[in-house]
């Protein structure tokens, strides 16, 4: 394909990080009295920030939801970050566009900090130009400006980049920036809820993705 730049999604996209996140959501709730044990419930929390994913599904206001967030991350970076498992295949594939001189780049709503201890967790550090996420402070966290910068800070074209993603956001913000997608399958994102936002390709998985990249 003709795309130089890949930007990938973390989570639900090279990692499964169910284990770590939803432990780390329910020792959150359990400091407000939630127990929550329907850990499927909690999978809507993969992918989108934090604080607004706080706020939609156990109606916090925004002072209550940053608490959240900030007990979220007491758990979550002892213990919940090392819950994470790497897709099979996801090396192959990154290996494969490295051989290639392809420009592989993170695009997270995870805290960067956060991003760049899984990337070298699982010791795929080398594969990655640059590593984009949030700020600790809950700001700079929407895809579409995390996408921006990217494109603004290496000048990439547009016409040469591709954002691969799991979740509608990661569409949405693709969009927004004028660049084509993938919408994988495998993660978190429902094929009806990736369908509404156009992606410009879909994958059912892993093998596919590394055949279209």
């Amino acid at each position: 394909m003709h795309y130089r730049n890949i930007l990938f999604d973390l989570d639900g996209t090279l990692t499964n990080p169910f284990e770590g996140i939803t432990n780390s959501i329910k020792y959150s709730l359990e400091k407000f009295g939630i127990a929550e044990n329907n850990k499927e419930r909690l999978k809507q929390f993969i992918g989108p920030p934090l604080e607004k994913s706080f706020m939609e599904y156990y109606c916090f206001d925004k002072n209550t939801a940053q608490k959240a967030v900030r007990y979220y991350r007491e758990y979550f970076v002892e213990k919940g970050i090392y819950e994470n498992i790497l897709y099979k295949g996801i090396g192959n594939v990154l290996e494969e566009l490295n051989n290639q001189n392809k420009n592989c780049m993170i695009a997270t709503s995870k805290p960067e900090i956060f991003a760049v201890k899984i990337i070298q967790y699982f010791q795929i550090e080398k594969y990655f130009k640059y590593i984009a996420g949030s700020n600790m402070e809950g700001t700079f966290i929407e895809k579409e400006d995390i996408i921006k910068h990217i494109l603004t800070k290496w000048k990439l074209k547009n016409d040469a980049t591709i954002m691969v993603g799991d979740r509608k956001y990661d569409i949405i913000g693709a969009n927004k920036n004028g660049i084509d997608s993938v919408g994988v399958l495998y993660g978190y994102g429902t094929k009806e809820e990736l369908q509404k936002e156009q992606p410009t390709y879909f994958c059912n998985n892993v093998n596919e993705l590394l055949q279209l990249l």
